[in-house]
């Protein structure tokens, strides 16, 4: 036989042997995917951000279909496409979905150029988690805004940017979609998720330092001395001091603004003007001592 017609046959022959297999093992371990995850994933925004917890959108789409055959999906939230996208698949599923607080991404911290001037100048790479690990930063406050973007890196939907002139990140409200990208690639977790607040009125402490008031005003004139003034205003009692920091608990605050104007340093931020505090009553005169005897 040809040498040539003869390989050819063997080829063949292999190739088609090859080819049985192949469909025999393909059929014995096919899987068969639920066509409802193909549907909620194009429900779903694709933004693949991962704030959800997941790995992408499909992976979350999957999880929502397995938690729908339990009968309940509440527990699961898109942050990227809020109480519309889940309403939509919960409507689609045949489950009611509770509608979720909107958040925002918000940055405690208020170490401005004017606030906490540098004191050295930094010269290598540009990445906060390793300028994190190398030093305190250029203002020498080792719990403060490095300034360096790995934030707006992390952005998926350019909702974060650098102002030049403070040296902070600055959140654009239209854009965030409070996804926690900029959350995990902070070194030093300035960056918080909150709720947006009725009316987009919210109220936090714009401050991480955890050193003694006079030690962390030497680096920052906007630093948190946690002299409890703040715990003392507040009404509603949503303010705690922990390590010479306070924090305002968002299922408590009342967003009243109280707060704000009593803080010395100027460490709690509001979204809205804040009310003055109200003069305290001048103590009555005393009656003249000859008149007081009478």
């Amino acid at each position: 036989m040809n040498p040539v017609i003869y390989s050819l046959t063997m080829l063949g022959a292999v190739a088609a042997v090859a080819a049985v297999i192949l469909f025999v093992v393909a059929k014995k371990f096919k899987v068969e995917e639920d066509p409802r995850i193909d549907e909620v994933a194009e429900l779903l925004p694709g933004a693949n951000c991962g704030g959800c917890g997941y790995p992408g959108c499909r992976g979350f789409a999957e999880t929502i279909v397995k938690a729908a055959d339990e009968g309940d999906i509440s527990a699961l939230n898109c942050p990227a496409g809020g109480s519309i996208t889940m309403s939509s698949i919960g409507e689609y599923l045949g489950l009611e979905v509770a509608e979720s607080q909107p958040t925002i991404a918000v940055v405690r911290c208020g170490g401005t150029k004017e606030k906490a001037p540098p004191k050295l100048t930094y010269d290598g790479p540009s990445k906060c988690v390793i300028v994190h690990k190398l030093f305190s930063g250029e203002n020498g406050c080792p719990y403060g805004c490095l300034g360096l973007g790995d934030c707006v890196a992390a952005c998926d939907f350019d909702a974060i940017y650098i102002d030049e002139t403070t040296g902070l990140p600055v959140v654009d409200k239209d854009k965030c979609v409070s996804c926690g990208a900029c959350v995990k690639a902070c070194p030093r977790s300035i960056i918080e998720i909150r709720p947006v607040g009725k009316k987009e009125r919210r109220v936090w402490v714009s401050c991480m330092n955890q050193e003694k008031g006079g030690v962390a005003t030497k680096n920052c004139k906007a630093a948190c001395i946690g002299c409890m003034k703040c715990a003392k205003e507040c009404p509603v009692d949503a303010i705690t001091v922990k390590n010479f920091l306070a924090y305002i608990d968002t299922e408590k605050c009342i967003a009243c603004g109280k707060c704000v104007p009593v803080c010395p340093t100027g460490a709690i931020q509001a979204t809205f003007t804040p009310p003055k505090p109200k003069p305290k009553p001048e103590p009555a005169p005393k009656e003249d001592a000859k008149e007081a005897s009478a």
